[in-house]
């Protein structure tokens, strides 16, 4: 059925437009009809259908993601995206995620707390002496990386390596074309995977207090990881806390600095961070829609979905709902009382690591606050297209 047929609004944008660009017409055709007919397929706008769509179990991830937009649908690059816990639905993703759980705890999270402090304080306190920076460069970029080595166990000093490997395989779930994709993103995985044996090894001799060895000792049912589960769950965890945060942290400063008075609001009350986060990322989020495919022929918001059509779950609309939302548009730390936002996703594939991201974003926002008294932006700061992982590609400041 066309977008005509089913008397769906349409939206029109391209690949390379942002959030700020786009976000008008996502709230025009909201204000129609809670689905519109996007340049990719039929998107889901309003809070309630995006929560639900989260939930549905005939609302799919789609094999392999973004792979096919780069014209990869089979090869080891995508036998390697397709078996990770991301990509993975029904019982296999249900016993993983399980003992994933275990060792995921809120005691793991807490003992990072540390050691996220330091990193910060040594990042932002480099800034402010040099009174001028890229807070994307100096401070988004360097931050999650050695959070993620600690929360593993593998040194501090590897951070950077993790990182270049990082942003090598995360160009595997871009929707961006990558030049020779499969060779830089299966070289770098190979080369965590060989880092990674490694640490597995040595914890199998001698378990110590970080995840890793929590995933070892992780049992459910009698039932254990084994090795190649263990090396797939670390890459995941190293790919799923890098970029996300560090596009977060970024967005949430951006955002408070377009804010002056709720910057001074939370240097003076650093209590409000973790509402400051919640804020941060509703009215600002980086992850902008989530994908889906249809499992089978159905019906979303009495429209008919055909099985195997690409569903867009927008989350910047729903984050912005005004039927969920009081004056949504409006960016207030002091918000409460409103329900949940809906970027950490939602159902079976809800972030596993909501709770480290939340906590590294609140600290991270706790201690530029801390420092500086009114930054003044140095430069423009344009954001990535919404496409992908959005946020700004530069944050220029300066302090003091």
């Amino acid at each position: 059925m066309s977008a005509v047929e089913a008397g769906l609004p349409t939206l029109e944008y391209s690949g390379e437009d942002t959030p700020a660009q786009v976000y008008p017409k996502l709230r025009a055709a909201r204000e129609i009809a809670p689905v519109a007919m996007g340049p990719y397929g039929p998107e889901v706008l309003s809070y309630e259908l995006v929560r639900a769509g989260l939930r549905d179990p005939r609302l799919l991830i789609p094999p392999g993601l973004g792979l096919v937009v780069q014209g990869i649908t089979s090869g080891p690059l995508w036998d390697r995206v397709v078996s990770t816990l991301l990509c993975l639905e029904g019982d296999e993703h249900h016993r993983l995620r399980s003992l994933l759980s275990r060792a995921f705890t809120p005691r793991s999270v807490e003992r990072l707390h540390s050691t996220i402090v330091d990193v910060l304080a040594d990042l932002v306190d480099a800034c402010t002496r040099r009174g001028q920076f890229d807070v994307v460069t100096d401070i988004a970029r360097p931050y999650p990386v050695p959070i993620v080595c600690a929360l593993l166990g593998a040194p501090r000093e590897d951070w950077e390596q993790f990182s270049l490997w990082a942003d090598d395989i995360f160009k595997a779930f871009s929707f961006t074309p990558v030049r020779d994709l499969e060779a830089v993103a299966m070289g770098a995985w190979r080369e965590l995977d060989a880092y990674t044996d490694d640490m597995i090894d040595r914890r199998r001799h001698t378990l110590t207090d970080d995840l890793l060895s929590d995933l070892i000792r992780a049992e459910d049912d009698h039932d254990r990881l084994d090795h190649a589960e263990l090396r797939m769950l670390a890459a995941g965890i190293l790919l799923a806390g890098t970029d996300t945060t560090r596009n977060q942290v970024a967005a949430s400063i951006d955002v408070l600095c377009d804010h002056p008075e709720q910057w001074e609001l939370l240097r003076r009350n650093p209590s409000l961070a973790m509402n400051a986060v919640h804020e941060t990322m509703r009215h600002a989020p980086i992850a902008c829609s989530t994908l889906r495919v249809a499992g089978e022929d159905m019906e979303v918001g009495g429209v008919p979905i055909a099985a195997g059509t690409m569903v867009f779950l927008n989350l910047i609309a729903a984050n912005h709902d005004p039927a969920v939302f009081e004056d949504p548009d409006r960016f207030d730390i002091t918000r409460s009382g409103s329900a949940p936002v809906m970027t950490f996703g939602g159902g079976v594939h809800y972030c596993i690591g909501a709770n480290l991201a939340k906590l590294e974003l609140a600290e991270a926002l706790k201690a530029v606050t801390a420092r500086w008294e009114a930054p003044r932006r140095a430069g423009p700061a344009p954001w990535k297209p919404m496409v992908s992982l959005s946020g700004p590609r530069t944050l220029p400041l300066a302090v003091g």
